[in-house]
């Protein structure tokens, strides 16, 4: 794995929402989200990794305020064109540079995570923050790849997992203080892997503090 260099995520944004499949994967996991959770008009969300706001605006008009979150000031500025655009007034973001140790502030009644966890070198510590950052019974939906063979990628600068057993990760939230852990197929990304088409398969856990 080349995860001892950074991946230029400032560099893609200005592109990111191009790739149609990317597009879909976000409307999967949101859709998927909104169905495992009970959203209320009233819930603060935190949206880790939040990249260009894919799942963030999908969830906006669903919840009272959302947070998005990452690590990449390209991608945060992209979410904040569109949020100003839009005119909301309850999606707000942070800068949080995750490998220095940084974390997020707020409390929140859920924290969402679309396709980052294999970019974070140490998950455990992830877990510890999300379980610190949500309020009583709050609950945590994550999405990211199964495992794979490191072809999902072309190239695998800034990876730190070839995808997860999903047992490890359960165990892992059990560990930590979750309960109620649930993890489900959540979607199915075709890509061209040496001029073969080939199935890598998206997971959503969720889980209760």
């Amino acid at each position: 794995m080349n995860s001892n260099e950074q991946r230029d995520f400032d560099k893609e944004a200005t592109q990111w929402d191009e790739n149609p499949g990317r597009l879909k994967l976000a409307h999967d996991v949101t859709e998927l989200i909104m169905k495992t959770t009970n959203l209320e008009k009233n819930i603060s969300v935190l949206d880790f990794g939040c990249g260009t706001g894919l799942v963030t605006l999908l969830l906006q008009p669903h919840v009272g305020s959302i947070t998005g979150v990452d690590s990449s000031k390209g991608m945060l500025g992209v979410l904040e064109d569109k949020v100003k655009k839009r005119k909301l007034t309850n999606v707000s973001t942070q800068f949080i540079d995750f490998e220095k140790g940084e974390r997020a502030v707020g409390q929140y009644d859920l924290i969402v995570s679309n396709m980052t966890l294999h970019h974070v070198s140490d998950i455990r510590i992830i877990f510890s923050q999300w379980y610190d950052l949500l309020k009583p019974r709050g609950r945590i939906c994550f999405s990211d790849l199964d495992s794979e063979d490191g072809s999902f990628h072309a190239d695998n600068i800034g990876v730190f997992h070839y995808g997860f057993r999903r047992s490890d990760l359960k165990e892992l939230v059990q560990a930590i203080g979750f309960y109620d852990i649930y993890d489900t197929m959540a979607a199915t990304i075709m890509k061209s892997v040496e001029g073969k088409q080939k199935a890598f398969s998206v997971f959503l856990i969720s889980a209760t503090k």
